[in-house]
C-alpha cells in the first residue's frame, strides 16, 4: 500500500447542509460522509487540519485508514474530496468502507527509473509521458504504491506499453488494452548524430 494506515477521530453530524457545513468549516472541522458496504450512510466532522495534513503527504487517495466515531472504527478509502478553489482548503470528503474482500478503482502514479540506461535519452531524447498513473482495479488491502517503469535501452522511437509493467496479483487495468505509458521522441531542435553513432558503437 501506499503509506502505512493511519487513523482519524470524528464526530457524528446530527444536521446536514450548507448552513451546517459553512458552521463546521469556521470552527475547524470539515464536513464528511462514509458509504458504501450495502450499510447506511454516516454524516461526519473531521479535524481540517488532520486531514489537510494526510492530503499533501501524498498517497492519500490510495491509502486505507481506519476513522473513529463514537467509539466505533471504520476501515475506509477516501474516494473523494474537494477543495475551495480560491482558498486552497478541504471542503468535503467522501470515504468509501472497505474490507479485506473489497475490491476497489484507484488511480496508482508510475514512477520512471533508469533514465541513464536509455539510449535514446543519452543521446538527447525527450520522455513524453503519456499517462501519470494508471487506473487499476485491486483488492482495498493491496493496493500497489506505484508502478516502476524501467527505460533501461530505451531507443528514440520507442513506446512503453501496460503490457511491460508486471501487476501485482489481484491487479488488473480498468482499460482492456495494452495502452502506452510513455514514449521517447526526438527532441525539437533534433538529435547529435556524432553521439547517436557514439553510443552504438559503445
Amino acid at each position: 500500500m501506499s503509506q502505512e494506515t493511519y487513523e482519524l477521530k470524528a464526530e457524528a453530524r446530527e444536521r446536514v447542509g450548507k448552513g451546517s457545513a459553512r458552521e463546521l468549516r469556521r470552527n475547524g472541522l470539515i464536513p464528511a460522509v462514509i458509504y458504501g458496504d450495502k450499510q447506511a450512510p454516516i454524516a461526519i466532522a473531521l479535524n481540517t487540519n488532520e486531514v489537510t495534513k494526510r492530503i499533501h503527504a501524498g498517497g492519500f487517495m490510495t491509502t486505507v485508514a481506519t476513522i473513529e466515531v463514537d467509539g466505533k472504527k471504520y476501515k475506509v478509502l477516501p474516494k473523494d474530496y474537494q477543495l475551495d478553489p480560491v482558498r486552497d482548503f478541504t471542503m468535503h470528503v467522501d470515504f468509501l468502507r472497505v474490507s479485506g474482500n473489497t475490491q476497489v478503482t484507484v488511480e496508482i502514479p508510475v514512477h520512471f527509473i533508469n533514465e541513464e540506461k536509455s539510449q535514446g535519452l543519452k543521446v538527447g531524447g525527450v520522455l513524453n509521458i503519456v499517462r501519470h498513473s494508471v487506473e487499476v482495479h485491486c483488492p482495498a488491502d493491496a493496493i500497489p504504491e506505484f508502478f516502476d517503469i524501467d527505460l533501461s535501452g530505451k531507443k528514440i522511437g520507442d513506446s512503453i506499453h501496460i503490457s511491460e509493467v508486471t501487476l501485482p496479483k489481484g491487479v488488473t487495468t480498468v482499460i482492456d488494452r495494452d495502452f502506452t505509458i510513455a514514449t521517447i521522441v526526438a527532441p525539437a531542435a533534433g538529435v547529435d548524430e556524432s553521439a547517436e553513432e557514439g553510443e552504438t558503437e559503445a
